[in-house]
């Protein structure tokens, strides 16, 4: 554990001291957000923030690749450096779009690339699912798998990036349960041997990230991500997501860690939950309207939690909540039987809808008629 909370710790001590660097680099390169119709922020804002958090995470992997402990982790194969470089590669794209505003086409193919990288040259692929020990029946299909699931990760972390701080609080919440479920299990799988992680490693590198920068984002931003960012995070939490899925067997884990065993599909759902959610919901709600899905509006979830009479502040904040019930509700199934685990998603999802919903209470309460009754 102390391995990798000293790995977090450089990641976010390198992401929050070379952020400044990446403002300056913005401000140099004219890589700014400027004021549109559908922003909530007031005044441009530069971004290219997610150099600073790509140099912490690279600084934070060098590092690890010099530690015992995460030796076999990098000597098993070169997984975590084709994570490192499908990273960078999405990166340069992201600055590219932060700078120019490349049209929507280009960066669909640079994330298709970056992708295949990822699964090409990786071999981070999604090979089997842990359902009756099912496995995807070819190679080439493999592949198309785990590029589909690695461009629909980035995409929907760019959706979600319409507050400040909030991608990058949803991620560093979400990639702690994840985590604390990938530690956990590997641990338990083998007691008294060496239980060093790919995907806890990448993850908790990825975490650290996102706090060092979430100092600089939060509200009010000095600097966004950008989509240097948002497709860097993307990436990086499906590449780890892919890296345990499929790598758990149910024979492995105790009578009572049955469901454990098929988690990996529900934890990275979990993680991701509003991502996805305010994606699916985006693209469904700009095909009906006869608009390309790649058209931006402003019904995206954090705008309809502005309109209900949330603050900035408090509309992330409950955003923030509602990742941490779901994804530490399902990481709590590796310790938790799963009624213990429903009770506890179940309170603290009752708990978010109260808080979610206190601004509309408040109008009717103030209405006229409610008055008047």
């Amino acid at each position: 554990m102390r391995v990798y909370l000293l790995l977090m710790l450089v990641a976010a001590a390198v992401t929050y001291l070379t952020t400044p660097l990446a403002r300056w680099l913005a401000l140099r390169t004219g890589a700014i957000t400027a004021v549109r119709e559908r922003d909530v922020h007031v005044v441009p804002i530069p971004r290219l923030g997610g150099v600073a958090m790509l140099l912490g995470m690279a600084v934070a992997l060098v590092l690890a690749a010099r530690m015992p402990f995460l030796q076999g982790v990098f000597t098993s194969s070169s997984a975590a450096w084709a994570i490192l470089g499908s990273a960078a590669l999405v990166c340069v794209l992201g600055a590219a779009d932060d700078i120019w505003d490349l049209d929507w086409f280009t960066k669909l193919i640079g994330q298709i690339l970056a992708a295949g990288l990822l699964a090409w040259g990786g071999k981070v692929q999604l090979y089997a699912v842990p359902i009756a020990g099912s496995t995807i029946g070819s190679s080439q299909l493999s592949l198309v798998v785990t590029v589909l699931v690695v461009v629909v990760a980035m995409n929907a972390v760019n959706f979600v990036d319409g507050l400040d701080g909030l991608a990058a609080g949803l991620i560093a919440i979400g990639g702690a349960a994840f985590f604390v479920y990938t530690y956990l299990l590997s641990r338990d799988a083998a007691p008294g041997e060496s239980y060093s992680n790919l995907a806890s490693m990448v993850v908790v590198v990825l975490v650290g990230a996102c706090v060092g920068f979430l100092p600089h984002n939060f509200y009010p931003a000095r600097i966004f991500m950008g989509d240097s960012g948002a497709m860097l995070i993307g990436l990086t939490i499906a590449a780890a997501a892919i890296v345990v899925t499929g790598q758990v067997s149910a024979v492995d884990v105790t009578a009572r860690q049955q469901f454990p065993a098929f988690l990996p599909i529900v934890l990275p759902v979990a993680v991701l939950i509003l991502p996805l959610l305010d994606m699916v919901l985006a693209v469904i709600r700009r095909v009906g309207a006869g608009r390309s899905p790649f058209q931006a509006d402003r019904h995206h979830l954090h705008h309809r939690l502005l309109q209900l009479g949330h603050s900035h502040r408090r509309a992330v904040v409950i955003m923030y909540l509602w990742t941490t019930v779901f994804a530490f509700g399902a990481a709590g199934l590796a310790v938790w039987t799963t009624t213990t685990a429903l009770w506890a998603v179940g309170v603290g999802a009752v708990v978010a809808l109260v808080l979610t919903l206190g601004p509309l209470r408040g109008k009717v309460l103030r209405s006229p008629t409610a008055r008047g009754a």
